[in-house]
């Protein structure tokens, strides 16, 4: 089951940084995170109730790491609607 440790970071990008104007945050989670769990967990912790939230599943890239072919972890990331006035202090690394 997922827990507040699977919430990686809240992502700090143009486009997010855009859209915080508007009160929808975009946070970064492990794959085993769902919609309904990250509401939850958002209450519970934050005492935020999110009017919507969006998921996208992101697929890690494949890569070579001195000369070794890798490939970088999976994600979700979750675009959060907050209510009006109510915003998440930074969490993950």
């Amino acid at each position: 089951m997922a827990d507040i440790t699977d919430i990686k970071a809240i992502l700090y990008t143009e486009k997010s940084l855009s859209l915080q104007e508007n009160g929808t945050v975009v946070i970064q989670t492990s794959t085993r995170m769902t919609k309904n769990r990250l509401k939850e967990v958002l209450k519970e912790y934050f005492g935020i109730t999110p009017l919507k939230v969006n998921s996208m599943r992101v697929a890690g890239k494949v890569k070579r790491f001195k000369g070794i072919p890798g490939k970088r972890n999976d994600y979700k990331k979750f675009y959060v609607q907050l209510p009006e006035g109510a915003a998440l202090e930074n969490i993950g690394a």
